[in-house]
């Protein structure tokens, strides 16, 4: 039999499996830390852009914090005291994705023309009003680039939350590399591999929505 045929078989037998997983996938392991490093991580990359002292530590931890391999980190924060389950997963996945979405906010906003910023001064523009009406619509392109990293990276990323019980599509992988099934590994990585992909049309799809017609190339 076919791996084909032994795929489709396991997906037609075994479909609330697969949905779950898909939904734990998508909603705990991918939304939520990523939501969650957005809020964070884009006002972090503000603060950079004003404060030398914040630019060189928090742009230098988010970016050590990438070098820690992810199964270390899964199991230093299991014994940490977080147990096993989503939580360790979420917040590991949470750490990964700041680095891109901090130094994408604040790459974005430094690489607005100063001469701009100038002349919003030079209109009676506080820094705040600069910031907001200014700097951040002209750096919507950069920062979206970098949430979009973020988010297909943490689709990867939580396949091994199946390693601390994390759930997902992880578990499926996990499950068939146990036992030796490879079509029960193709049920885990191929809609893992599809969402990464739609995902990422959309939020470029956002990306071009949002970014301010002057700024897109070939306007």
């Amino acid at each position: 039999m076919s791996l084909f045929t032994q795929f489709w078989q396991y997906v037609s037998t075994h479909p609330d499996q697969i949905l779950t997983a898909i939904r734990e996938h998508i909603l705990l392991l991918v939304a939520v830390p990523v939501g969650l490093a957005i809020l964070v991580a884009v006002p972090l990359g503000i603060l950079c852009t004003r404060y030398r002292v914040l630019e060189s530590l928090l742009l230098g931890a988010a970016g050590v914090m990438q070098t820690i391999p992810s199964l270390a980190l899964l199991s230093f924060l299991v014994m940490s005291g977080l147990g096993i389950g989503f939580r360790p997963a979420i917040v590991a996945i949470f750490l990964y994705a700041i680095l891109p979405i901090l130094r994408n906010t604040y790459t974005g906003i430094k690489s607005v023309d100063p001469s701009i910023k100038k002349a919003a001064k030079g209109m009676g523009m506080t820094d705040m009003q600069c910031l907001m009406l200014v700097e951040l619509p002209m750096a919507v392109p950069v920062i979206l680039a970098g949430i979009r990293t973020s988010a297909t990276m943490s689709i990867g990323t939580a396949t091994l939350a199946a390693f601390v019980g994390g759930g997902g599509l992880g578990n499926l992988i996990v499950t068939g590399l146990r036992m030796l099934r490879d079509h029960i590994i193709l049920a885990g990585a191929l809609p893992a591999a599809l969402m990464a992909i739609t995902l990422d049309a959309l939020l470029s799809r956002l990306e071009k929505a949002l970014t301010p017609r002057g700024l897109r190339l070939g306007k």
